[in-house]
C-alpha cells in the first residue's frame, strides 16, 4: 500500500472544489494499492462532472498533478462523481460497436467523435482483441480522434 500522502491530497482538492462549487456531496477516497479512487456523492453533481466531462477531467488532472507534488510519487488517479465514469465507459463501448458495425459493413476506417486521451484508451482496450478492426488516433488536441478501421486481410 502506498503513502496515504496521495490519499490526503486528493482528498483535500476534492473538498476545495465541492466547496466552492457549494455542493452538497459527501467525499470518499480509496487506495487499492495501484489506483487512488475519488467519488462524490451527492444530489445534481453536474456543475461537478460538467458539459461532456470536462470539468470532472480537469479535476482529476489536478489531483494528479497535486498528489504527485506532495508525494513525489506518480500513480494513477480516478475522479468519478455518481457513477459518471460507468455511464461514460458504457457510451463509448456501444459508440465503439457501432463504429466497428459500420466499417465492417461499408468497408472502411470510421472516424469516432473527438475526446480524451482517456477516453481513446478506454476505446483501444475495448477494441484490441478484434480479429475484425484496428483502432489508431489522428489529429490535434482537442480534436484528436480515435478510428476503428476493418483489418486487411
Amino acid at each position: 500500500m502506498a503513502d496515504n500522502g496521495q490519499v490526503e491530497a486528493v482528498e483535500e482538492l476534492l473538498a476545495k472544489v465541492v466547496g466552492a462549487l457549494d455542493l452538497d456531496a459527501t467525499i470518499a477516497v480509496e487506495d487499492d494499492g495501484e489506483i487512488v479512487t475519488g467519488t462524490v456523492s451527492g444530489d445534481d453533481l453536474g456543475l461537478f462532472i460538467g458539459r461532456h466531462g470536462q470539468t470532472i477531467d480537469a479535476v482529476q488532472h489536478l489531483a494528479q498533478r497535486v498528489a504527485r507534488a506532495r508525494t513525489g510519487e506518480s500513480r494513477r488517479i480516478v475522479i468519478d462523481a455518481e457513477g459518471y465514469r460507468d455511464r461514460r465507459a458504457g457510451m463509448l463501448q456501444r459508440q465503439a460497436d457501432q463504429a466497428t458495425d459500420d466499417a465492417l459493413r461499408f468497408g472502411r476506417p470510421v472516424a469516432m467523435d473527438a475526446m480524451t486521451a482517456s477516453e481513446r484508451r478506454l476505446v483501444h482496450e475495448y477494441l484490441r482483441d478484434s480479429s475484425e478492426v484496428q483502432t489508431y488516433s489522428e489529429g490535434d488536441e482537442p480534436g484528436r480522434h480515435l478510428v476503428v478501421a476493418p483489418l486487411q486481410e
